[in-house]
């Protein structure tokens, strides 16, 4: 069935590309974030043990939306592992880093999701996406904010 929701199917392609690349970012931002979770040590063992699992949990319920969004414009959501690396900016971690080591990357994983997330913005803005402007838009405010007390909690 042909889909007519007031976008051309070059832009709903377009959105889609943008909309893969931010759930690619956010779902190797997640894992990353709970092997944090699993595996931090320290003086703010507690404290890093619960933030990071409320990241987590909060990327895995935005992954959903994201995902359910990509399909809504008539496209698919990536779906392995090797499609999500191929997609994501994220770099994959190898060891095991420090806990000062791991906000900071966190920190610096917000601020590329933010970015991805802006990318999207940019191009639903100028396609007249608003469903997908409004999908996006509280990841912006999101990514920005968790990077900001990550970046706090580092010093």
């Amino acid at each position: 069935m042909d889909i007519d929701i007031g976008i051309s199917t070059s832009d709903r392609s377009r959105s889609a590309d943008a909309l893969q690349k931010l759930l690619a970012d956010t779902y190797a931002l997640y894992l990353k974030t709970h092997g944090y979770h699993w595996n931090v040590e320290g003086p703010h063992f507690q404290q890093l043990h619960a933030l990071f699992m409320e990241q987590y949990i909060e990327m895995w319920n935005a992954v959903d939306d994201l995902a359910e969004r990509i399909r809504a414009l008539g496209e698919y959501a990536p779906s392995s592992y090797a499609q999500m690396a191929l997609l994501s900016s994220i770099e994959e971690e190898m060891g095991q880093p420090d806990w000062q080591a791991m906000v900071t990357n966190l920190a610096r994983g917000h601020e590329e999701v933010a970015k991805s997330a802006r990318q999207v913005l940019r191009i639903a803005e100028e396609i007249d996406d608003d469903a997908t402007a409004d999908v996006v838009t509280p990841r912006i405010t999101l990514h920005e904010k968790a990077a900001w007390m990550l970046r706090a909690t580092a010093k």
